[in-house]
């Protein structure tokens, strides 16, 4: 029992391949297709930097407290850009309350710093 098929089926099926594979290529370069991981990757991230910009204005009102607020303002603007972040860490003003972590939150000490640099 042979089954025979048309003769047009041939290039038929060798288009449809091309065309799957060309779909496939300009689906995941242009047109914003992406894997499962590559999904998970990006919806992390930003995760982290929603949980980061919830944080700053903690940070910048605990650093604001107290009468020599003003003081640490000078000499954070003073310090060097890439340091601003370690100052604050430094200070304990990037260390949330109620966490049961007692470390300075590190991508939430530069954002604070940034922050503080703008007033």
């Amino acid at each position: 029992m042979n089954m025979k098929l048309p003769e047009k089926t041939e290039p038929f099926l060798w288009g449809a391949a091309a065309g799957a594979i060309t779909l496939a290529v300009v689906g995941f370069n242009w047109g914003g297709w992406v894997t499962g991981g590559t999904a998970e990757k990006l919806a992390a991230e930003r995760g982290d930097q929603a949980v980061v910009a919830s944080l700053v204005p903690i940070c910048v009102s605990q650093f604001q407290r107290g009468p020599e607020a003003g003081g640490r303002l000078a000499a954070l603007k003073k310090t060097e850009g890439w340091e601003q972040g370690d100052f604050v860490s430094k200070g304990g003003w990037a260390t949330m309350p109620g966490t049961p972590s007692a470390e300075p939150l590190r991508q939430v000490a530069q954002a604070c710093a940034e922050a503080l640099g703008k007033l």
